[in-house]
Order: C-alpha cells, then structure tokens, then sequence
C-alpha cells in the first residue's frame, strides 16, 4: 500500500487497523483537545492578570500551560483528519515540522518539570530562603534553559532521523511523525540512530526524573520532621499536584520510548502514545485548578465572584 497521492510524503497508520474505533476516538480527541485549550489558556490568563499568582511557582506553571497548548496543537489537528476520513498522508515537510515540534517541546517539558520540582524542594525544604534563592531572573534563566535544551535536543536528533533510508511503502505505523516509528520504518541500518535515542533517553528521562525523585525524597524528609499535622498536610498539598503531573507525564513518556520490539508492543504503545500527546496536556490544568485552592480563587476573583471575608 503504497502512499501514491504523496511520494515524497508518509503515510500514518495510526488506528486505521480499528476503523470502527476511529470514529470514536475522533470524538474523545477533539473533545479533548477543546478543553486543553481552554483550561490551559486559563491558567496562563490566572497567571499573568492576578497579582496573587505572580509567584515563581506560577510563573513556572504558565510555561507549562504554553508548551501544552503548542505540544497538542502540533500534532492533534493532523490527528483529527487522520481519524475522520481515509486519508492518512503527511508531506515530508510537515512530517518534518511535527517531528522538531514534537521532539523539542516533549524534551522542554522533561527539564521543566524538573525545574518545578527544585521550585517545591526550595518552598519546602528552605522556606527562609526561598524568595532570595528563587528570585525572578533565576526563574526565567532555569525556563530558558528547558526551552533550549528542548530545541538543541531537536537540532542534534532530528537530521540523522530524517537522513534515513526509508521503506518505499513509507508507511508510518503510528499517529504521528516521531522519532521511534521514523526508525521502524527505515529499510537501512539503524545502529547510531538507536544508540543516539538511547543516550538522549538517559540525559532527557533518567537523569531529570532521577533529580526528581531525589527531590522528593529531600521533601519527604523535611515534611515528617514538621511536628504539626496540619504543617505536614498543607507542605504535601504543595508538592501533590506536581507530583500528580509528574507521575502521569513519565509514565507515559516511558511506556511510548523504551517499549519492547514486538508488534503487541507497538500497537498499546499508540495508546499510551495517544494519552501522553492529548492526555497529559488535558489533565495538567485541571489537576493544578482542581486541587489548588489559589488557583480556584484567583477563577473565582477573575469571574468576579470572589465572595467577602465576612461571608461564609
């Protein structure tokens, strides 16, 4: 099956195995997609128009909420039409495009988080010393770092990858253009194109989530040590929600990337590939308004229905 209407193009499988599925998922993505875009805008509006948010936390959060909005917008609406008709072709240079935008802004988001994670260590582990350690051009120099580290990771990748002998089919067996599946394609040898994701995978994956863990261990002692109850709730209800991203956004990442060679691997990895390029982006916002009490205010003083402190 040959993408004749595109030679030069690819064409992505995705769910076409299910047809009767791709209706339905139609339907779950864009409705996801809708709400990814308001919730995640909202967060960045919460952030910028309420002086009460102009945290480095927050701060921090925006740029996540960002880089969601650009991460699923690279790829969902290329998803959509994939899902609603049957044609599944992307041109080279779009392939190519989504490829570096992918790449770049999910590598963004491993270094980001970690930047969060240093956030919490410093509002837990050294109150006293946060707002002189954790100072606003700190904050923007640790953001632009993630940002640059994202996109130097999409310039050193993504020429070898794109440089491949590719099948003739040129048949992607996936939703999107992403390095994994460019590699299943090529009908030439692979070998430095594997060992290059396999050490990006070490200075992007292991390492960041490594500094995390320790991170959190690092909070998890300095919260026990808190004498009050009522201390030690309201220090893990600051970290909870990060944690809550975190765990979600890696264990995904993980499941898509280091997944075994074999073709029932392949086909669950679509879906969790599916959750982490549309779930995770959805699911950020509202677990950070959901259990963030700030957050749910500075909506509510937006709405311009914050109640009065003499009111219960």
């Amino acid at each position: 099956m040959v993408n004749q209407s595109s030679p030069m193009g690819f064409l992505l499988l995705g769910f076409s195995k299910h047809p009767a599925l791709e209706r339905t998922l139609f339907m779950v993505v864009f409705t996801s997609y809708l709400l990814t875009l308001v919730g995640n805008t909202l967060i960045i509006l919460l952030s910028v128009l309420d002086p009460r948010l102009h945290s480095p936390m927050y701060f921090f959060l925006s740029n996540l909420s960002f880089l969601d909005l650009c991460f699923t917008t690279s790829c969902v609406p290329q998803m959509l039409v994939n899902l609603w008709g049957p044609k599944k072709t992307i041109s080279f240079l779009g392939c190519s495009v989504q490829l570096f935008i992918f790449l770049s802004l999910g590598t963004t988001e491993c270094i980001l988080l970690t930047v969060m994670a240093f956030d919490r260590y410093v509002a837990v582990c050294q109150p006293l010393h946060y707002a002189t350690i954790i100072h606003p051009r700190l904050c923007w120099q640790l953001a632009s770092v993630a940002w640059v580290i994202g996109l130097v990771e999409s310039v050193v990748q993504i020429p070898s990858t794109l440089r491949l002998p590719f099948c003739p089919h040129r048949q992607v067996d996936d939703f999107v253009c992403e390095v994994p599946a460019l590699i299943r394609l090529s009908c030439g040898d692979t070998s430095y194109n594997e060992i290059q994701m396999a050490v990006a995978s070490v200075f992007i994956l292991v390492v960041p989530l490594s500094l995390i863990l320790v991170s959190y261990g690092a909070i998890t002692r300095a919260v026990l040590r808190i004498n009050s109850e009522k201390g030690r709730r309201k220090a893990f209800e600051t970290c909870s929600s990060h944690l809550t991203v975190v765990t979600l956004f890696y264990s995904s990442v993980i499941a898509v990337y280091l997944q075994p060679k074999n073709p029932y691997a392949q086909e669950r990895g679509k879906f969790f590939g599916l959750f982490y390029a549309v779930g995770t982006p959805l699911l950020n916002p509202l677990i950070y308004t959901l259990r963030n009490k700030e957050v749910t205010r500075a909506f509510r003083r937006l709405l311009g229905k914050e109640m009065g402190p003499t009111q219960s």
